[in-house]
């Protein structure tokens, strides 16, 4: 008996078992596989995929490959990956799915950088800015912000100097300048002037100079300096630098392509052979008109440079994508790693839309590989086109308007303009309420359309050795600042070195000693005289008392006479003065006809 019924139980247990088998196995028939890739086509590995029907947890392999059975014909998963945008997608199982990862950051067309931002600045506080803004000008003008209401503000530090070489082309035509062309900070890195250098074992050295404001004897001017050190040519990392250059027709004039082919063979004179110098052109024809080649070689490369010649109309679209390809297959680990666009006109990217560009330039950036660019013989708009690829490139901007300003950017001041000391640089100004009434940050202002951005971001800039990052406040100060011991101001001023993912903090007090002006060094005089000149000429509200033979005659004792760029801003200041003083009234009419 106990036989039987063990025979017979025994059966019926293989029975379910063989019928749950084929069940399972009819289910389970479906087998999905693909691999994960970020947006460079780089495999990701131990990718986290979540097979949302049954909330079984896989992982990618080697090549960033996965395979998997479900019961459905087809499911949804989800993809999770440290840096990377979460992923949902429906898959089929007939298909070989190849998907793509975003690294978390919105692309820069639609999150873009603004370079200055007050902290806790509401949509209403930003949309009174713009309207108060002038008219004629995509620059919306920094207002007096109130301390107690926003005690912090923030600054992207950069080593841009465009904008004083391109006011500079308007006044040697004896033409006024775009407003929008005048972008107070670049001209203040222009002169680099107050650097001190930093103690030894330090990167930067920080000063401040808080003294009378002399457009408005009632306020006071706050300046903030920073100074990186120098690099001694022993320690200058290898440089992997791929050109991308305009050889189309507009470029045949001799401020533009011939300028810089002699400018390059400067530049080429001070390679070494740890360096390795590429060139893609773009025009008649997209090519890579100087294949990787060592600095030593200098002979071989400045031929090459000889040949260029101009012709053509190509878009930079595959100009760009070939650069970039060129840079990555020559990446130097540790190095400088850079594509730098010289052009003189909008970088035209063919069909590509521009999140495409911005795109593509982003996840470079994100490599290590940054992007600079030259201008020579352009207008304004293209100004701000370049100005804003570089920022988006972590790279710099220069305007090349003759010989003399390219072999300042490419051949005195290569190590300025084409390496970096401090990554996503930015000072933080927390002023102290009960000493500060209201502030107005001079310069750093945000394009109109980047400011009516809700997803716009603040991030750093990037800091060059042997630079100093000039930043001035207008203030008005409470009654009783004078009777208090108490600390104007914090500055928090945070990087990251290059290459490195750790971010680092300075901390420095700011007190409230004022110093009368004429008591300040000379460096802080001439730049006040620097800064009065931009507001001038944007026709600055808060400005208004200043007129253009009062700060002539302030300049003139300031300027260094064996300093030519001193001495050549003195004769730009005179041709200033007899060009504005023929325009009575808003000049905002002049550019809105």
């Amino acid at each position: 008996m106990f036989l039987l019924i063990d025979y017979h139980s025994l059966k019926n247990i293989l029975s379910i078992l063989t019928l749950l088998f084929i069940h399972f196995s009819a289910e389970a028939q479906y087998y999905f596989r693909g691999e994960v890739k970020n947006s460079l086509q780089q495999p990701i590995t131990n990718a986290k995929i979540t097979l949302l029907s049954s909330s079984i947890l896989y992982s990618s392999g080697s090549g960033g490959k996965f395979g998997f059975y479900s019961t459905l014909k087809a499911d949804t998963i989800l993809i999770e990956v440290a840096g990377y945008e979460r992923l949902k997608i429906g898959i089929e199982y007939s298909d070989y799915h190849q998907l793509v990862l975003q690294k978390i950051g919105t692309p820069l067309s639609a999150a873009p950088k603004l370079i200055s931002s007050v902290r806790g600045y509401s949509a209403k506080d930003k949309t009174e800015q713009i309207i108060r803004s002038e008219s004629y000008s995509s620059l919306a003008e920094n207002m007096f912000v109130n301390a107690r209401s926003h005690a912090a503000t923030s600054v992207a530090l950069h080593t841009d100097k465009a904008s004083y070489s391109n006011i500079r082309r308007f006044l040697n035509k004896n033409m006024l300048i775009p407003p929008d062309a005048i972008r107070t900070d670049e001209v203040l890195n222009y002169f680099n002037l107050a650097y001190r250098t930093p103690e030894e074992g330090h990167d930067f050295h920080f000063e401040y100079q808080l003294t009378e404001c002399p457009w408005n004897e009632k306020n006071h001017l706050l300046w903030l300096s920073l100074s990186s050190r120098k690099i001694p040519d022993s320690a200058i990392p290898p440089s992997n630098l791929v050109f991308l250059v305009d050889v189309s027709g507009s470029m045949d004039m001799p401020n533009r392509l011939p300028m810089l082919k002699i400018a390059f063979k400067q530049l080429i004179d001070n390679l070494r052979e740890k360096d390795t110098i590429s060139m893609v052109v773009y025009g008649s024809f997209v090519g890579l008109w100087i294949p990787p080649t060592s600095g030593i070689e200098k002979d071989k490369i400045k031929k090459r440079i000889d040949e260029l010649e101009p012709g053509g109309a190509t878009p930079g679209e595959s100009g760009i994508v070939t650069a970039y390809q060129v840079a990555k297959n020559q990446f130097i680990e540790g190095g400088n790693n850079r594509v730098i666009i010289a052009t003189d006109g909008d970088f035209n990217v063919g069909q590509k839309n521009e999140k495409s560009l911005e795109t593509l330039i982003g996840e470079h950036r994100d490599l290590g590989i940054y992007l600079s660019c030259l201008g020579v013989g352009m207008g304004n708009y293209k100004d701000s086109k370049l100005d804003a690829l570089s920022k988006m490139g972590n790279g710099n901007f220069a305007y090349l308007d003759n010989l003399k300003e390219a072999e300042k950017v490419l051949v005195k001041e290569l190590t300025k303009t084409l390496y970096t000391i401090g990554d996503n640089a930015a000072l933080t100004i927390e002023f102290n309420a009960d000493q500060v009434a209201d502030y107005r940050l001079i310069g750093y202002e945000n394009r109109e359309r980047i400011l009516k951005d809700t997803q716009a971001v603040f991030e750093g800039g990037e800091i060059g050795p042997g630079h100093t990052s000039l930043v001035v406040f207008e203030l008005t100060l409470d009654d009783h600042t004078k009777d208090s011991k108490l600390p104007l101001a914090e500055v928090n001023f945070q990087y990251m070195l290059p290459y490195d993912s750790t971010v680092l903090y300075n901390k420095y007090p700011v007190s409230n000693q004022v110093v009368a002006f004429n008591k300040i060094p000379r460096e802080y005089q001439l730049l006040t005289n620097l800064t009065i000149f931009t507001q001038l000429l944007k026709q600055n509200k808060y400005v208004p008392r200043m007129k253009w033979n009062d700060i002539y005659k302030m300049a003139e004792p300031l300027i260094d006479k064996e300093d030519q760029t001193e001495v050549e801003y003195l004769f730009l200041l005179d041709k200033t003065r007899k060009i504005y003083n023929r325009y009575k009234g808003d000049l905002r009419k002049h550019w809105n006809k």
